[in-house]
């Protein structure tokens, strides 16, 4: 038995899809279903209740993949160990980030650290923060790069970089030929914010609470490029990573105005699974990422 079944077979169970798994392992469907056959075969037991979406492991599924699960993961332990014994960076990691992180901060460095180590499967998800460190604490991926980094059981933390908050506006916003205004100022303006739950709009919402100021939320939304289409169009105000409104602000369709008297400051972390053995690759694209 091959350790690539055990893992495609793995991944079936956490996708809940063919097409998903076969993505994920760069094999057709047709290939993914044959692995499955010839687990079932050789344990004379089905291991997927088919027929229904998403898939789901029949209890003696469960069963092997918690074994799976675990044989992958000492698997590539132990191949993180040999790695560090060599001179060679080589091998595969997988990074679960936040969208406003990978689409504007990782770019240079990516681009970076894969012009010096061609060796390197690099490969980049986004995802929401607690999916983040779920999947980091599980072994799911070697790194997670998330906002407003929290302190959590089996999960170690490198602090990566600070973001400083930009009030951004239309350009025929009132505000918009300020180049810095008081936090007090923004007391009634409609705004555009992320949603609730989200680390971002929970520290902004704190901060504003803090100093006595009351927004009048128009639209909550999870994508930061719709906040600013949206603010463009002259819904409201928002506050966003100066890095995710350069562009815009250099095309002069928003406005950014700093707030003088307010710090707002998103801090970014990289984190992973605490007592796993990075690889050499992995921990070279650590150093990449917080040199920059």
């Amino acid at each position: 038995m091959h350790i690539e079944s055990l893992k495609v077979f793995c991944d079936l169970v956490e996708m809940g899809s063919f097409s998903a798994a076969a993505a994920n392992n760069y094999v057709t469907q047709s290939a993914v279903s044959q692995q499955v056959r010839s687990l079932e075969d050789k344990y004379g037991r089905k291991l997927l209740e088919r027929g229904r979406a998403p898939l789901r492991p029949t209890p003696a599924g469960r069963i092997f993949y918690e074994a799976s699960k675990d044989i992958v993961h000492r698997f590539h332990e132990m191949e993180n160990r040999l790695q560090q014994l060599s001179n060679v960076v080589a091998g595969s990691i997988h990074v679960l980030t936040v969208p406003t992180v990978g689409l504007y901060e990782l770019s240079g460095p990516v681009r970076r650290f894969l012009r010096a180590f061609p060796h390197v499967n690099l490969r980049i998800e986004y995802s929401r923060s607690n999916r983040i460190y779920e999947e980091v604490q599980k072994g799911d991926a070697d790194l997670g790069i998330v906002a407003y980094p929290s302190r959590r059981s089996q999960v170690a933390l490198v602090p990566f970089r600070q973001d400083r908050l930009l009030l951004i506006c239309p350009p025929d916003h009132p505000l918009a030929k300020h180049h810095s205004v008081s936090v007090k100022k923004l007391a009634g303006l409609d705004f555009v914010g992320f949603e609730r739950d989200l680390p971002t709009r929970k520290e902004t919402d704190r901060i504003l609470r803090r100093n006595g100021v009351d927004v009048r939320y128009k639209m909550e939304l999870d994508n930061i490029e719709t906040i600013k289409r949206v603010v463009e169009i002259g819904t409201g105000c928002a506050l966003l990573p100066e890095p995710a409104v350069r562009q815009e602000v250099k095309n002069r369709s928003i406005v950014a105005v700093q707030v003088r008297d307010e710090t707002f400051l998103r801090p970014l972390g990289i984190i992973y699974r605490q007592g796993d053995h990075r690889s050499p690759a992995t921990e070279k694209f650590i150093q990449y990422l917080c040199a920059q």
